[in-house]
Protein backbone atom coordinates (compact mmCIF):
# COMPACT_ATOMS: atom_id res chain seq x y z
CA UNK A 1 0.00 0.00 0.00
CA UNK A 2 1.39 3.40 -0.96
CA UNK A 3 1.74 6.21 1.58
CA UNK A 4 -1.13 8.16 -0.01
CA UNK A 5 -3.35 5.08 0.01
CA UNK A 6 -2.49 4.43 3.65
CA UNK A 7 -3.40 8.02 4.52
CA UNK A 8 -6.72 7.75 2.73
CA UNK A 9 -7.45 4.48 4.49
CA UNK A 10 -6.66 6.12 7.84
CA UNK A 11 -9.07 8.93 7.10
CA UNK A 12 -11.75 6.53 5.87
CA UNK A 13 -11.48 4.47 9.05
CA UNK A 14 -11.61 7.64 11.15
CA UNK A 15 -14.74 8.86 9.39
CA UNK A 16 -16.38 5.50 9.97
CA UNK A 17 -15.53 5.70 13.69
CA UNK A 18 -16.97 9.21 13.85
CA UNK A 19 -20.19 8.08 12.19
CA UNK A 20 -20.51 5.13 14.54
CA UNK A 21 -19.98 7.24 17.67
CA UNK A 22 -22.30 9.97 16.40
CA UNK A 23 -24.96 7.39 15.61
CA UNK A 24 -24.84 6.01 19.14
CA UNK A 25 -25.34 9.45 20.67
CA UNK A 26 -28.05 10.47 18.21
CA UNK A 27 -29.95 7.29 19.06
CA UNK A 28 -29.97 8.51 22.68
CA UNK A 29 -31.25 11.93 21.64
CA UNK A 30 -27.87 13.62 22.23
CA UNK A 31 -26.82 15.43 19.05
CA UNK A 32 -23.51 16.86 20.28
CA UNK A 33 -22.17 14.51 22.96
CA UNK A 34 -20.31 12.47 20.38
CA UNK A 35 -17.69 15.17 19.81
CA UNK A 36 -16.09 14.72 23.24
CA UNK A 37 -16.49 10.95 23.09
CA UNK A 38 -14.73 10.81 19.72
CA UNK A 39 -11.76 12.94 20.79
CA UNK A 40 -11.46 11.04 24.06
CA UNK A 41 -11.36 7.79 22.08
CA UNK A 42 -8.44 9.18 20.04
CA UNK A 43 -6.32 8.91 23.22
CA UNK A 44 -4.23 11.93 22.33
CA UNK A 45 -3.30 10.61 18.87
CA UNK A 46 -4.00 13.17 16.09
CA UNK A 47 -3.70 10.33 13.59
CA UNK A 48 -7.03 9.00 14.85
CA UNK A 49 -8.78 12.27 13.98
CA UNK A 50 -9.52 12.11 10.23
CA UNK A 51 -10.01 15.86 9.74
CA UNK A 52 -6.67 16.73 11.42
CA UNK A 53 -3.77 17.33 9.03
CA UNK A 54 -1.49 19.90 10.77
CA UNK A 55 -1.74 22.14 7.68
CA UNK A 56 -5.11 23.88 8.00
CA UNK A 57 -7.75 24.09 5.31
CA UNK A 58 -6.31 25.11 1.92
CA UNK A 59 -9.27 27.38 1.11
CA UNK A 60 -8.70 29.28 4.34
CA UNK A 61 -4.97 29.48 3.64
CA UNK A 62 -5.71 30.89 0.18
CA UNK A 63 -8.08 33.52 1.58
CA UNK A 64 -5.66 34.52 4.33
CA UNK A 65 -2.89 35.05 1.76
CA UNK A 66 -4.73 38.20 0.70
CA UNK A 67 -5.70 39.31 4.20
CA UNK A 68 -3.91 41.52 6.71
CA UNK A 69 -4.46 40.47 10.28
CA UNK A 70 -2.81 43.49 11.85
CA UNK A 71 -3.83 42.34 15.32
CA UNK A 72 -7.52 42.28 14.47
CA UNK A 73 -9.57 39.75 16.40
CA UNK A 74 -10.51 36.39 14.87
CA UNK A 75 -12.66 33.54 16.16
CA UNK A 76 -12.40 29.96 14.90
CA UNK A 77 -15.58 27.95 15.49
CA UNK A 78 -15.30 24.23 16.27
CA UNK A 79 -11.52 24.42 16.03
CA UNK A 80 -10.79 20.69 16.40
CA UNK A 81 -7.03 20.30 16.73
CA UNK A 82 -6.30 23.92 15.92
CA UNK A 83 -4.79 23.92 12.43
CA UNK A 84 -7.08 26.66 11.12
CA UNK A 85 -6.62 28.77 14.24
CA UNK A 86 -2.85 28.59 13.84
CA UNK A 87 -3.19 29.66 10.18
CA UNK A 88 -5.11 32.74 11.30
CA UNK A 89 -2.53 33.53 13.97
CA UNK A 90 0.33 33.27 11.46
CA UNK A 91 -1.59 35.71 9.24
CA UNK A 92 -1.42 38.27 12.04
CA UNK A 93 -4.82 37.89 13.69
CA UNK A 94 -5.39 37.89 17.44
CA UNK A 95 -7.15 34.53 17.63
CA UNK A 96 -9.63 32.87 19.95
CA UNK A 97 -10.51 29.29 19.00
CA UNK A 98 -13.03 27.04 20.68
CA UNK A 99 -14.42 23.55 20.53
CA UNK A 100 -17.17 21.79 22.43
CA UNK A 101 -14.74 19.02 23.37
CA UNK A 102 -12.42 19.75 26.33
CA UNK A 103 -10.26 16.85 25.15
CA UNK A 104 -9.80 18.50 21.73
CA UNK A 105 -8.76 21.73 23.44
CA UNK A 106 -6.25 19.87 25.62
CA UNK A 107 -4.81 18.27 22.47
CA UNK A 108 -4.52 21.72 20.83
CA UNK A 109 -2.42 22.97 23.72
CA UNK A 110 -0.14 19.95 23.48
CA UNK A 111 0.19 20.16 19.69
CA UNK A 112 0.93 23.90 19.65
CA UNK A 113 2.93 24.60 22.84
CA UNK A 114 4.25 27.96 21.61
CA UNK A 115 0.90 29.16 20.29
CA UNK A 116 -0.46 32.69 20.56
CA UNK A 117 -4.01 31.37 20.07
CA UNK A 118 -6.30 31.41 23.09
CA UNK A 119 -8.00 28.01 23.05
CA UNK A 120 -11.21 27.47 25.00
CA UNK A 121 -13.78 24.75 25.55
CA UNK A 122 -17.18 26.30 24.82
CA UNK A 123 -20.60 25.43 23.44
CA UNK A 124 -21.53 27.10 20.16
CA UNK A 125 -25.20 26.96 21.12
CA UNK A 126 -24.53 28.74 24.46
CA UNK A 127 -21.40 30.85 23.87
CA UNK A 128 -19.84 33.41 26.22
CA UNK A 129 -21.71 36.70 25.96
CA UNK A 130 -18.49 38.67 25.58
CA UNK A 131 -17.93 37.02 22.19
CA UNK A 132 -21.03 38.58 20.65
CA UNK A 133 -20.23 41.15 17.94
CA UNK A 134 -16.59 40.97 19.07
CA UNK A 135 -14.63 39.59 16.10
CA UNK A 136 -13.38 41.08 12.85
CA UNK A 137 -13.06 37.62 11.31
CA UNK A 138 -15.09 34.51 12.13
CA UNK A 139 -14.09 31.18 10.56
CA UNK A 140 -16.57 28.30 10.36
CA UNK A 141 -15.26 25.16 8.65
CA UNK A 142 -17.35 21.96 8.68
CA UNK A 143 -18.99 22.60 12.06
CA UNK A 144 -22.59 23.25 11.01
CA UNK A 145 -22.55 20.26 8.65
CA UNK A 146 -21.77 18.03 11.64
CA UNK A 147 -25.03 19.10 13.32
CA UNK A 148 -28.50 17.67 12.65
CA UNK A 149 -30.83 19.85 10.60
CA UNK A 150 -32.96 20.84 13.60
CA UNK A 151 -29.98 22.50 15.34
CA UNK A 152 -28.67 24.43 12.37
CA UNK A 153 -30.79 27.55 12.62
CA UNK A 154 -29.57 28.12 16.18
CA UNK A 155 -25.98 27.43 15.18
CA UNK A 156 -26.16 29.79 12.20
CA UNK A 157 -27.67 32.51 14.37
CA UNK A 158 -24.91 32.13 17.00
CA UNK A 159 -22.10 32.14 14.44
CA UNK A 160 -23.51 35.25 12.74
CA UNK A 161 -23.74 37.03 16.09
CA UNK A 162 -19.97 36.77 16.63
CA UNK A 163 -19.22 39.08 13.67
CA UNK A 164 -18.45 42.68 14.61
CA UNK A 165 -19.52 45.69 12.55
CA UNK A 166 -17.37 45.74 9.43
CA UNK A 167 -16.30 42.16 10.05
CA UNK A 168 -16.22 39.08 7.84
CA UNK A 169 -17.47 35.52 8.20
CA UNK A 170 -15.91 32.69 6.18
CA UNK A 171 -17.86 29.45 5.82
CA UNK A 172 -16.36 26.33 4.25
CA UNK A 173 -18.78 23.45 3.87
CA UNK A 174 -19.75 20.53 1.71
CA UNK A 175 -22.82 21.41 -0.32
CA UNK A 176 -25.95 19.60 -1.44
CA UNK A 177 -29.12 20.22 -3.38
CA UNK A 178 -32.00 21.66 -1.37
CA UNK A 179 -34.05 18.48 -1.81
CA UNK A 180 -31.27 16.02 -0.94
CA UNK A 181 -30.36 14.99 2.59
CA UNK A 182 -27.54 12.44 3.08
CA UNK A 183 -28.31 9.55 5.39
CA UNK A 184 -25.09 9.70 7.39
CA UNK A 185 -22.61 12.17 8.85
CA UNK A 186 -21.57 14.65 7.51
CA UNK A 187 -24.79 16.33 6.44
CA UNK A 188 -23.73 18.96 3.86
CA UNK A 189 -25.46 22.34 3.80
CA UNK A 190 -27.97 23.23 1.13
CA UNK A 191 -27.91 26.61 -0.58
CA UNK A 192 -31.06 27.49 1.36
CA UNK A 193 -29.25 26.77 4.63
CA UNK A 194 -26.22 28.75 3.53
CA UNK A 195 -28.49 31.69 2.73
CA UNK A 196 -29.74 31.70 6.33
CA UNK A 197 -26.64 33.58 7.44
CA UNK A 198 -28.15 36.60 5.67
CA UNK A 199 -31.13 36.52 8.04
CA UNK A 200 -28.89 37.69 10.85
CA UNK A 201 -27.51 40.99 9.64
CA UNK A 202 -24.91 39.61 7.24
CA UNK A 203 -24.58 40.05 3.48
CA UNK A 204 -22.99 37.42 1.27
CA UNK A 205 -20.19 38.99 -0.76
CA UNK A 206 -18.70 35.88 -2.37
CA UNK A 207 -19.57 32.24 -3.05
CA UNK A 208 -17.11 29.87 -4.66
CA UNK A 209 -17.71 26.25 -5.56
CA UNK A 210 -14.68 23.96 -5.57
CA UNK A 211 -14.61 20.61 -7.27
CA UNK A 212 -14.35 17.87 -4.70
CA UNK A 213 -13.60 14.19 -5.30
CA UNK A 214 -15.26 13.07 -2.05
CA UNK A 215 -18.53 11.19 -2.24
CA UNK A 216 -21.40 10.77 0.21
CA UNK A 217 -23.90 7.95 -0.29
CA UNK A 218 -22.13 7.25 -3.58
CA UNK A 219 -22.62 10.76 -4.99
CA UNK A 220 -19.97 13.44 -5.41
CA UNK A 221 -20.53 16.61 -3.42
CA UNK A 222 -19.40 20.18 -4.06
CA UNK A 223 -17.40 22.18 -1.55
CA UNK A 224 -18.35 25.82 -1.01
CA UNK A 225 -16.42 28.80 0.30
CA UNK A 226 -18.84 31.57 1.25
CA UNK A 227 -17.84 34.98 2.56
CA UNK A 228 -20.26 37.22 4.43
CA UNK A 229 -19.89 40.78 5.68
CA UNK A 230 -21.56 42.82 8.39
CA UNK A 231 -21.95 46.45 7.44
CA UNK A 232 -20.39 49.14 9.59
Amino acid sequence: MTESNAEEERKRAGRERARAVAGEFLARGDATGWFEAFYRDAQGDPGRVPWADRAGHPLLAEWLAGARGGGRRALVVGCGLGEDAELCARAGFDVVAFDLSPTAIAMCRELWPATRVRYAAADLLAPPLEWLAAFDLVVEIYTVQALPVDLRERAIERISAFVAAGGRLLVVTMGRADDALPRELPWPLSRAELDRFERHGLRRVALREVEDPETIDGATVPRWLAEFAREV
